[in-house]
C-alpha cells in the first residue's frame, strides 16, 4: 500500500469557486494583453520599471515560496532527517506548481513573448545576462519536479512497474533537485548587485547578496511547508503534523539568527546602521521588515510552542510576509532608477497577478484530492 493518500473530497466546493471567478477575471486581463492591445494597455511599466509587480512577484517571490520541495530535500536528503519523508510530496507539489506558474506569469512581462523559445538556443545566448542562468535553471527545475512529482501519478495510474524503474534513478534528479534552486535563488541575490546604486543602500549588500537570498528562500521554503501543512490539516480534517512541524521550526530558527546576524553585521561592516534611524521612507520599510523577522524568531524561540500548535502558524506567516517584503523592498519599494520615473501596479496587473496564485491553489486543491499526495495517518 502507499504511504500517500487523496483525499477523495468534493472538488466543486464555495472557496474553490471563489478561486475560479479570481482566475476568470484575471484572464480576460491577459487576454487583453496577449491578444488585444498590448502590454501597454494593462500595466504601468515604463524605461525606469521596467520590472514590475509580475516579475518582482512570480520570479523573484514566488519561486522563494516554492522552495519547499529545496527546503526539504536539504533536510531529507543531505542532513538525513528522514523523519521528515512524510512531508516530502506535498512540499514537491507546492514547488511544481509555484516554479510552473511563475514561470508561466514571466510570459506576461515578455514584449516578445512568441520568443521566448530563444533562450534554449545556445548561439543566442548573452553569457553577460545574469537572467540567462536564472531563466535556463527554472525552466529546468520545473522539468525536474514534474519527474520528482511523477511517482503520484503513475501510483494513481496503476503503473507499479514504471514507478519501480524511476525509483531507481530519482537519486539523480533528487540532486539537481537542490543544485538547480541553489543557483537561481543565488542569482537572484545576484541581480541586486547588478543594479548597483539603484538599490537602496540598506539592501545593497554587495557580495553578500547571494547567501542572504538563498538564506531567505529556505527559510521561505520550510515557513510555506508549515503553512500548507497546517491549512491541510485544519481545512481538509487530515492527521496532525505538529511534532515534525516543530522540529522544522527549531531548523528555521537557526537560518533566522544566521540571516538576521549577517544582514546587520554587513551593514555595520559598510557603516549603513545609521540609514536604519535615518527616519525616512526607506528606514520605515526597513523597521517593518525587520519586525516581521524578530517576531518568528521570538515565537519559535518560545517555550509555549510546544503547547500551542498555533504559535507555528503565525510564526510562519510572519516569515512568508517578512521573505516576500525582503524582496518586494530590494527590487520594487525603495528601488530608485533616477528622477522622473515613479511605477504603482495597475488594477490588471494586480488582477493578472491573483489570477495565477487563484490558478495555483485550484490546481493544488484538484491534485491532493484526485492523486495520492498526503501521507497517511500511520506515516505523517
Amino acid at each position: 500500500m502507499s504511504a500517500h493518500k487523496a483525499t477523495g473530497d468534493r472538488i466543486i466546493t464555495l472557496p474553490f469557486m471563489l478561486l475560479v471567478a479570481v482566475w476568470l477575471t484575471g484572464s480576460m486581463f491577459g487576454l487583453q494583453r496577449f491578444i488585444l492591445d498590448g502590454m501597454g494597455s494593462v500595466s504601468n511599466l515604463n524605461g525606469g520599471y521596467t520590472w514590475g509587480l509580475w516579475v518582482v512577484y512570480d520570479v523573484v517571490i514566488g519561486t522563494a515560496f516554492a522552495c519547499g520541495g529545496y527546503a526539504l530535500a536539504i533536510t531529507v536528503y543531505v542532513m538525513n532527517r528522514g523523519k521528515y519523508h512524510p512531508l516530502m510530496r506535498p512540499a514537491i507539489l507546492t514547488s511544481l506548481l509555484g516554479y510552473a506558474l511563475g514561470g508561466f506569469g514571466a510570459f506576461f512581462d515578455m514584449g516578445r513573448f512568441w520568443q521566448f523559445y530563444e533562450i534554449f538556443l545556445p548561439w543566442n545566448w548573452n553569457f553577460n545576462s545574469v537572467m540567462l542562468e536564472v531563466g535556463l535553471c527554472v525552466a529546468t527545475y520545473i522539468l525536474v519536479l514534474v519527474i520528482e512529482f511523477s511517482p503520484a501519478v503513475l501510483e494513481r495510474l496503476g503503473l507499479s512497474g514504471l514507478k519501480r524503474a524511476l525509483d531507481k534513478v530519482l537519486f539523480l534528479f533528487i540532486a539537481l533537485g537542490i543544485l538547480l534552486p541553489t543557483m537561481h535563488q543565488s542569482s537572484l541575490g545576484s541581480l541586486l548587485i547588478a543594479m548597483g546604486h539603484k538599490v537602496d543602500p540598506l539592501w545593497q549588500t554587495m557580495q553578500f547578496q547571494p547567501l542572504l537570498a538563498i538564506i531567505s528562500s529556505l527559510i521561505m521554503g520550510f515557513s510555506i511547508v508549515i503553512f500548507e501543512a497546517s491549512l491541510t490539516t485544519a481545512g481538509m480534517k487530515q492527521p496532525s503534523e505538529a511534532k515534525l512541524l516543530r522540529g522544522l521550526g527549531r531548523i528555521i530558527l537557526w537560518l533566522l539568527a544566521g540571516f538576521l546576524i549577517i544582514r546587520f553585521a554587513v551593514l555595520a561592516a559598510q557603516g549603513k546602521l545609521g540609514l536604519i534611524f535615518a527616519g525616512n521612507f526607506s528606514s520605515a520599510v526597513f523597521v517593518i521588515e525587520t519586525v516581521l523577522f524578530i517576531v518568528p524568531l521570538v515565537l519559535l524561540s518560545s517555550a509555549s510552542l510546544r503547547r500551542n500548535s498555533g504559535l507555528l502558524l503565525v510564526a510562519a506567516v510572519s516569515m512568508l510576509f517578512a521573505g516576500a517584503a525582503y524582496r518586494f523592498d530590494a527590487f520594487l519599494v525603495t528601488y530608485n532608477p533616477g528622477n522622473g520615473y515613479s511605477y504603482f501596479p495597475s488594477v490588471p496587473e494586480i488582477m493578472i497577478t491573483l489570477s495565477i496564485i487563484a490558478l495555483e491553489l485550484m490546481l493544488y486543491l484538484i491534485f491532493v484530492k484526485r492523486l495520492p499526495v498526503l501521507p497517511r495517518a500511520e506515516h505523517a
